[in-house]
C-alpha cells in the first residue's frame, strides 16, 4: 500500500503539463505545499530535471511570495535560465526579492545572452551591485552585452564562441574541441579569426568533421557568409535568419572584430516577441503589457488610446449631427447608418492588418506598392458591390422602400472603397513619419471609415430621397 502511494506521488511529480499544454494544477499545488513546508527533498525531486520552459511556467503559476522562496530553498539546484521564460513583470518581482549574491550566483554559470537578458531590466544600482559580486572576467563579458543598445544584436548575442586561427589544420581544431573544457554548451560552426580577433570566416561543423586532418581550416570557409553587426536591429537580424535559413551568425563590432554569436533559438524568441508586439499594438494595447501585470498598470496604459478613440467617436457623431433633421424624418436612416460604418471599419481593418504586417516584414516597397494598392481597391469595389446588393435588398424589403435600398447600396460601395484607400495609405503615411503603423493605424482608419460611412449614407439619402 505504501509503495502504491509513493508511485502515485511520483506520477504527480512527473505530470508537468496537462492536455491543453498548461502547467499541471496538481504539480503547482504540490510545489506550493513543499515551499510552504520548506520541503527541500520534494522540491528537488520535482524540479531537478525540469526543463527551463516548464520551470518558468511553474514560477508564473505560483503565488508571487512563493517564487523567490522557491529559488532560495533550491539554491544551486535552481536553473536561473528559467527566468528568461517568464513574463517581464514576474521576473522583475522575483529579482526585487532576491539578494545580489543570489542573483550573481545564479547568472554566473549561464550563457552571457541569458545572463544579460535577466539583468538588463534591473535598476542601474541593482545591476552594478550584482555585477560587483562577479569576477572581473565575468563582469566584463556581461557589461559588454549590457552596453549595447536595447533590441540590438549585441544585447542578445552570446559571447562564448569558438574561434581558431587561420593557420590551424582540421586536426588541430578537432583536438582543441576535444580537450577544451570551457566550450559553449551547443555550437554549430567554428569561427576563424586572426591574431587581432578580426573575423575571417566560418567553418560548418559537419564539413570540419568530414575533412582530413592535414587540411587548413581556411580551405573550408563558407562562401557568402552572412555577418551581423553588433549594433544591428534584432528584427532586421531575424529577417536575415529567415531569408537565408541561418542556424547561427557571427556578430562583429565596428572594427570587424568577432565579439559573439547569435543562434536560432535567440532569433525564434525575437520573432515571437515582434509578432506579439504587433498584435498588441494593432489592438491599441501597450507592447510591454503582460498577463501578470497589475490592474492599475494595465488600466493606465490602455486609457490613452481609449481616450483618443473617444475623441474620434465624437467626430463621427458630429458628422451625424449634420443630418439631424433628416434622421428625425426617417428613423430608418438612424437604424441603417451604423451598418454602413461598421462594415467599412471591418473592411479597413482587414486591409490595414495586411499593410502593417507587410511593412513590418519589409514585403511592401516602392516596387510593389502600386500593385498592392490597386489590388486592395479592386477587392474593396468587388466586396462593396456584393454587400450593396445584399444590404440594398434587405433594406428595401425591411422598410418597404426601394429608394432606401439604392441609397444604402451606393453608400456601401463608397465606404468600402474608402476603407481600402485608408487601410493602405494611413499605415504608409505613419511609416513615412517614423511612427509605428501598428500603434496608431487602427484609430485613424476607423475614424475615416466612420466619417465617410455616415457622410456617404446620410448625404446620398438627402440627395436621392429629397429629405
Amino acid at each position: 500500500m505504501v509503495d502504491a502511494e509513493n508511485a502515485a506521488d511520483d506520477t504527480v511529480a512527473r505530470t508537468i503539463r496537462d492536455e491543453d499544454g498548461a502547467i499541471d494544477a496538481a504539480l503547482v499545488e504540490q510545489v506550493s505545499q513543499a515551499v510552504l513546508l520548506s520541503d527541500l527533498t520534494t522540491l528537488r525531486g520535482v524540479v531537478a530535471d525540469m526543463h527551463e520552459a516548464d520551470l518558468g511556467a511553474l514560477l508564473e503559476a505560483l503565488d508571487p511570495e512563493e517564487r523567490p522562496r522557491l529559488i532560495s530553498l533550491l539554491g544551486a539546484d535552481f536553473d536561473f535560465t528559467a527566468l528568461t521564460e517568464v513574463d517581464d513583470t514576474v521576473r522583475d518581482q522575483i529579482l526585487e526579492e532576491l539578494s545580489a549574491e543570489t542573483v550573481a550566483e545564479g547568472v554566473r554559470d549561464l550563457d552571457t545572452d541569458d545572463a544579460v537578458y535577466i539583468l538588463e531590466d534591473l535598476d542601474e544600482a541593482d545591476k552594478q551591485e550584482v555585477l560587483g559580486k562577479l569576477s572581473p572576467a565575468e563582469r566584463i563579458a556581461l557589461q559588454q552585452g549590457l552596453d549595447y543598445p536595447e533590441d540590438s544584436a549585441g544585447r542578445r548575442m552570446q559571447t562564448e564562441v569558438i574561434a581558431v586561427p587561420p593557420f590551424w589544420t582540421v586536426g588541430q581544431t578537432i583536438d582543441f574541441l576535444r580537450d577544451a573544457e570551457d566550450l559553449p554548451e551547443r555550437f554549430f560552426e567554428i569561427f576563424v579569426a586572426d591574431p587581432a580577433h578580426h573575423f575571417v570566416g566560418t567553418v560548418r561543423l559537419d564539413r570540419l568533421l568530414r575533412t582530413r586532418r592535414p587540411v587548413v581550416v581556411t580551405d573550408l570557409l563558407e562562401e557568402d557568409r552572412r555577418v551581423v553587426e553588433a549594433t544591428e536591429e534584432l528584427e532586421d537580424v531575424a529577417r536575415l535568419f529567415q531569408r537565408y535559413n541561418l542556424v547561427a551568425a557571427p556578430v562583429i563590432d565596428a572594427a570587424g572584430r568577432l565579439v559573439g554569436v547569435l543562434t536560432i533559438d535567440d532569433i525564434v524568441d525575437v520573432i515571437e516577441e515582434a509578432a506579439d508586439e504587433d498584435v498588441k499594438q494593432l489592438g491599441g494595447v501597450n507592447a510591454d503589457e503582460e498577463l501578470s501585470d497589475p490592474v492599475q498598470k494595465i488600466a493606465r496604459s490602455r486609457f490613452s488610446w481609449l481616450f483618443i478613440n473617444l475623441l474620434t467617436s465624437f467626430l463621427a457623431a458630429a458628422v451625424m449631427s449634420l443630418f439631424e433633421e433628416q434622421l428625425s424624418k426617417v428613423v430608418a436612416l438612424a437604424i441603417l447608418a451604423p451598418i454602413v460604418a461598421s462594415q467599412g471599419g471591418n473592411a479597413a481593418t482587414q486591409t490595414m492588418t495586411v499593410a502593417v504586417r507587410a511593412l513590418a516584414t519589409q514585403e511592401l516597397g516602392a516596387w510593389n506598392l502600386r500593385r498592392f494598392f490597386t489590388r486592395e481597391l479592386i477587392v474593396g469595389l468587388v466586396n462593396g458591390i456584393g454587400f450593396a446588393l445584399i444590404t440594398g435588398a434587405v433594406a428595401a424589403i425591411w422598410f418597404a422602400s426601394p429608394g432606401l435600398g439604392i441609397v444604402i447600396g451606393i453608400a456601401m460601395v463608397v465606404t468600402l472603397l474608402a476603407a481600402a484607400i485608408a487601410g493602405v495609405l494611413i499605415p504608409l503615411l505613419l511609416d513615412k513619419l517614423d511612427i509605428d503603423p501598428a500603434i496608431a493605424s487602427g484609430t485613424f482608419v476607423t475614424t475615416v471609415t466612420d466619417v465617410v460611412g455616415f457622410f456617404a449614407f446620410l448625404g446620398i439619402a438627402t440627395l436621392l430621397l429629397r429629405l
